[in-house]
């Protein structure tokens, strides 16, 4: 796993999260948080659980395990944008620091479920990533159920075409 490619997934992740996020701009406050019985209640939730998880990943290669955000106030699109961005660029930024040497290097850390892990920063980035592209395909869905369109592809080749 070389740098280049971890900066090119992130590159995707964070093209993606934009384009779905623009997606959800078309809806109004009650439909992006009308429960639609997915893995998280609305769009809105389903968004902040893909910020949070990128929060508390960022932390722990931080080395605190045990710290989680404070979501009270992502209560609209601008919001979650609004927090979104800087922790974007706390994790490049991150990301950058560790360098070729870096990426396959082990930490432990707590899971959520409170089990000890060990995992290279290479496989937490690359899982960081496919989660926000899973949770991504929820929304899709949940704006076809609202009568919305979904966004534009976020499909990875279209990425590397559009790049």
């Amino acid at each position: 796993m070389t740098p280049d490619y971890i900066r090119t997934l992130l590159d995707y992740n964070y093209w993606a999260r934009d384009r779905s996020l623009a997606s959800a701009d078309q809806l109004s406050p009650e439909q992006l948080s009308r429960n639609l019985g997915s893995s998280f209640s609305s769009v809105l939730d389903t968004f902040v659980h893909i910020y949070m998880a990128e929060w508390i990943w960022y932390h722990r290669w931080q080395g605190d395990s045990t710290a989680r955000p404070d979501t009270s106030s992502l209560v609209s699109l601008a919001a979650l944008r609004d927090a979104w961005a800087p922790l974007e660029q706390q994790i490049r930024s991150f990301v950058e620091s560790l360098g070729p040497a870096g990426l396959p290097r082990t930490i432990e850390y707590t899971s959520l479920n409170g089990q000890t892990s060990t995992s290279p920063f290479w496989q937490m980035i690359v899982h960081v990533v496919n989660h926000g592209t899973y949770h991504r395909g929820q929304v899709a869905t949940m704006l076809r159920q609202l009568g919305a369109r979904p966004a534009q592809s976020t499909d990875m080749i279209v990425f590397f075409r559009e790049h």
